[in-house]
């Protein structure tokens, strides 16, 4: 089983919100139907810019904290490198609509 650490945002170089979970499909679609009451249902965050995969959901939290410690700039460096567009990516999986 695959545990992510990932990145979404409002807006390119928009609200960014740092999360982890063993279901990174799943996760998203919440945040976009507006599961989670709060901080990206206020801010309209989500787009998925960054993820990255753990082999243990310990260590896709510890870097989900690593993460949200970090200084915006240290982000927004970490989603130009692989993303540097700012695509979703969620339409790079090839899902059915």
């Amino acid at each position: 089983m695959a545990f992510f650490t990932y990145i979404v945002a409002s807006q390119r170089n928009g609200t960014l919100y740092t999360g982890s979970t063993d279901n990174l499909i799943k996760r998203i679609n919440q945040h976009r139907e507006g599961h989670f009451d709060g901080f990206t249902s206020k801010h309209g965050v989500a787009i998925l810019v960054w993820f990255e995969t753990h082999e243990t959901r310990h260590a896709a939290f510890v870097r989900e904290r690593q993460i949200k410690e970090w200084k915006r700039a240290w982000k927004l460096e970490l989603i130009e490198k692989s993303n540097p567009g700012w695509i979703d990516l969620m339409d790079t999986f090839g899902l059915p609509e």
